[in-house]
C-alpha cells in the first residue's frame, strides 16, 4: 500500500484531514482548485459568535499543515473520482491514484443576482454578506459614493428556504452571521440604525442565542420579523424597500442607505460531477447524502470514499473541522482494517 489519500478541498476540513492524516502515518495529497488554501475562511474578517479574527484560525491551519509532509497541489481541478475511490481524474485527463479519497470541496455562495427582485448587481447600495466582510478587512463600511452609511438594514434567508429558486433547506449560519455583522457595523458606525428581516431567528450553536441578544440589548437592532418584497433605487441612489411585519400585520415602507442581503450556502457545482460515481448520492438540494447521519457521517457507499465539511450540508468552521478529524480517523481505520 503506498498510503496516499487524496484530499478534494484545501478548505478548513480538508486542511484538517490532511493534519490528522499525517499524524496518522498517512501521506496526505490536497488538490484545490483555487491558487490558495483556506477556502471561504479566506474572505471573512471576524467569525461568529467569539469575534475571532478570521485569519488567526487560517493561519494557525496553515503552520500545522506546513509542519506536515502532506503535499499540496493549487490551481488544479478534479473531474471525477474513480468508481471505488482508488483514485481522481483531474480536469486536464491526467489521473492520480490513491488508497482512499476525501471530498471536502464545500459549498457555493448563493448567486445573490438570481432574486431579481433586490437588485443586487443592478442597483447601488445594494450588497450581500459575502462583500460587507470585505469592507470589514478592508477599514470600513461605505456606500457606494464612499459615504458613510446612516440607516443599514439586513435581509435573511437570501438564497435559503426558497422555494422559488429550488434553495429549500436552511443554510444554518446565515442567521448569526447576519446578527454578527449587524453588530460589526454598529461598532464601526454607532450613530447608524440597523434593521434585520428575518423570517425565523435560528440560533442554533453555543453563544448564539446571546449574541442575538447583546445584538437586541447593547446595540439596539431592530429585529423586524417579515420579508422585503422588493426592493428599488432613490433619485439620490438611496435603497426603498417594501416588507411586511408579519408579527403585527402591516405593511412597511421605508428607505434606507444600504441593504445587506444574507446569501445562504448552496451545494458545490462539482458535486454533480462527483454524483456520477456510483458510490455517492446526492440529496435533492445537491448536497452529498452521507452513508448514515448519525454513524456515518463522513462515510459513503464505498470503503475508499469519505466526505468532510459542507459538501454534505451547511455547517459552521468548527462542525467542518471536527469533521475533518472523523474522516481521517475513518480512513485510517478502514484502510488499516483492509491490511489485516
Amino acid at each position: 500500500m503506498t498510503g496516499r489519500v487524496i484530499i478534494i478541498g484545501g478548505g478548513v476540513a480538508g486542511m484538517q484531514t490532511a493534519i490528522t492524516l499525517d499524524e496518522l502515518g498517512f501521506k496526505p495529497l490536497i488538490i484545490e482548485k483555487e491558487t490558495s488554501l483556506g477556502g471561504k475562511l479566506r474572505q471573512w474578517d471576524r467569525l461568529f459568535p467569539t469575534m475571532t479574527p478570521a485569519h488567526a484560525v487560517l493561519n494557525g491551519l496553515r503552520q500545522r499543515l506546513e509542519s506536515t509532509s502532506a503535499e499540496v497541489r493549487t490551481s488544479t481541478t478534479v473531474a471525477g473520482i474513480e468508481q471505488q475511490g482508488r483514485g481522481v481524474t483531474l480536469s486536464d485527463g491526467s489521473r492520480l491514484d490513491a488508497e482512499a479519497v476525501v471530498v471536502a470541496s464545500g459549498f457555493d455562495i448563493f448567486p445573490a443576482e438570481h432574486k431579481e427582485e433586490y437588485g443586487y448587481g443592478m442597483y447601488e447600495n445594494v450588497y450581500t454578506t459575502v462583500d460587507i466582510e470585505r469592507m470589514f478587512r478592508e477599514g470600513g463600511v461605505r456606500m457606494a459614493d464612499g459615504s458613510t452609511p446612516k440607516t443599514v438594514a439586513f435581509l435573511h434567508c437570501v438564497g435559503s428556504r426558497d422555494e422559488k429558486v429550488n434553495q429549500r433547506h436552511c443554510s444554518r449560519v446565515c442567521c448569526i452571521t447576519g446578527v454578527k455583522q449587524a453588530i460589526e457595523v454598529k461598532q464601526q458606525i454607532p450613530e447608524a440604525e440597523v434593521y434585520s428581516f428575518y423570517m425565523d431567528m435560528r440560533m442554533f450553536g453555543p453563544g448564539y442565542e446571546e449574541l442575538y441578544r447583546q445584538a437586541q440589548q447593547e446595540y439596539n437592532i431592530h429585529f423586524v420579523r417579515g420579508r422585503i418584497s422588493e426592493a428599488s433605487p432613490t433619485i439620490d441612489k438611496r435603497v426603498q424597500i417594501k416588507a411586511e411585519d408579519t408579527l403585527i400585520g402591516r405593511p412597511m415602507k421605508m428607505t434606507v442607505d444600504m441593504l445587506i442581503l444574507a446569501v445562504g450556502m448552496q451545494a458545490g457545482a462539482s458535486n454533480m460531477a462527483f454524483g456520477r460515481n456510483n458510490s455517492i448520492d446526492l440529496y435533492s438540494s445537491g448536497f452529498i447524502r452521507p452513508l448514515n447521519q448519525f454513524t456515518g457521517n463522513v462515510r459513503s457507499a464505498s470503503d475508499q470514499l469519505f466526505y468532510a465539511g459542507t459538501v454534505t450540508a451547511p455547517k459552521n468552521i468548527g462542525e467542518s473541522i471536527n469533521e475533518g478529524i472523523a474522516a481521517a480517523y475513518q480512513v485510517a481505520r478502514t484502510l488499516k482494517s483492509a491490511e489485516r
